[in-house]
């Protein structure tokens, strides 16, 4: 799929990484920020080497390691050793794509201190690696109120330029979904669906153009199947959106919030199509 909109951001990150900088993309869920980080790559004509934030990643995995088969035949030396991706990054003057960098450990993210400040980190027992020009780290991470989440030392957040990213306007996000869903009526209702969780007072986190998407594409398959659109419509919403929206927390078990939850939907997609049904989509504008 291709970027819709994102030019301004595009051009931001074109811009840090023919400087030389490091970028740092804040922003919720599904809101394009791996998108435009390949893409910039892609212009640039930079091979991209990803690792994805998780609290098991170690400080070997990023930098590399040596293999033990190997070693017990020529020792430790360059030919034993397996290069992690920051390493490879580095001597190709590639880009490290580092998603959710805010769920990487504290060990690793202190690997990446002097890759990130002085384009050199230290092996054991091979020594020292300096990076290629053209290195640079694109990371991601989801803001700080997500569940799951830490919060990036000072010493990392020093080394990245900031660009924060938020949900794109309905008519942007309308030829997102446009680009795999045909019918016009649909994208209108799918997008307006997922905009309506987004500041519903009893969703804590709401959907990202993904499950309009899926809401999207779901619904077309279901009226090929002889569903009419309403029914289609809510079929898909209640589908695509319980793994994709997050509730205000509440002392209710799972299956009164799973209740409470399906009755979130339902009222929201009832409203948004008494709003198609009416032709008056601009009341919800007004409200997003």
């Amino acid at each position: 799929m291709k970027i819709v909109g994102r030019t301004h951001e595009l051009d931001q990150i074109m811009a840090c990484l023919e400087a030389g900088r490091n970028i740092l993309l804040e922003g919720p869920v599904g809101v394009g920020k791996t998108r435009l980080a390949i893409d910039a790559a892609e212009k640039l004509k930079r091979d991209v080497y990803r690792i994805d934030g998780d609290g098991r990643y170690s400080e070997q995995k990023i930098s590399g390691w040596f293999d033990p088969p190997t070693v017990i035949k020529v020792g430790y030396s360059e030919k034993s050793f397996v290069p992690g991706p920051l390493v490879s990054a580095m001597r190709e003057g590639g880009i490290l794509f580092i998603n959710e960098m805010n769920r990487l450990p504290e060990g690793v993210q202190n690997v990446l201190l002097p890759a990130i400040d002085e384009k050199k980190i230290q092996l054991p027992k091979l020594g020292e690696i300096s990076a290629k020009k053209g290195f640079s780290v694109i990371a991601t991470q989801n803001p700080k109120e997500f569940v799951a989440t830490s919060h990036l030392s000072e010493a990392i957040l020093d080394r990245f330029e900031l660009i924060a990213l938020d949900y794109q306007s309905a008519e942007e996000e309308s030829e997102i979904v446009k680009q795999t869903v045909k019918s016009d009526e649909i994208v209108t209702a799918a997008v307006w669906i997922a905009r309506l969780t987004r500041n519903h007072e009893k969703i804590r986190r709401g959907a990202s153009i993904r499950a309009a998407q899926s809401i999207g594409e779901i619904a077309e398959a279901l009226m090929k199947r002889k569903q009419d659109f309403s029914q289609a419509i809510l079929a898909a919403a209640l589908l695509a959106l319980p793994t994709r929206i997050e509730l205000e927390q509440s002392g209710d078990s799972g299956t009164e919030r799973d209740a409470e939850s399906k009755s979130i939907i339902e009222q929201i997609t009832a409203r948004v199509m008494e709003s198609i049904r009416t032709n008056r989509i601009d009341d919800l504008k007004k409200k997003t």
